[in-house]
């Protein structure tokens, strides 16, 4: 029982806060195809949060992120780090972060510091 106990705390511990400073140091690696203020391979991220995936007139994205019907918000760029095919399956971007925690950074970056 004891052992049962034990797990269940383990499960329900919180997971650990976003670190937006963490973030900014992944985000280096997002830069090789994104830009905070200016499109590139993929689009500007300054103001992501609250957009509508493929709404920016000046960048040309695929027709399924156009089509998708996301607004992009913690959940949904979790997702889409996590798996960006998955998430929109004929989506330009390939790219992924297999840590949570690494994403969860990411996005606390851009949500605290680039809006």
């Amino acid at each position: 029982m004891r052992k049962i106990l034990l797990l269940l705390g383990l499960l329900a511990a919180p997971a650990q806060a976003a670190d937006a400073v963490h973030g900014e140091a992944l985000y280096e690696g997002c830069q090789d195809c994104h830009s905070l203020d200016k499109n590139d391979v993929g689009p500007r991220h300054r103001g992501v949060f609250g957009r509508k995936a493929g709404s920016l007139g000046d960048y040309a994205y695929s027709d399924a992120l156009k089509a998708s019907g996301l607004t992009w918000n913690a959940q949904t760029l979790d997702a889409w780090l996590a798996d960006p095919q998955k998430l929109v399956p004929g989506a330009k971007m390939f790219y992924h972060l297999g840590q949570a925690q690494d994403r969860a950074d990411v996005i606390e970056f851009l949500r605290i510091k680039v809006q």
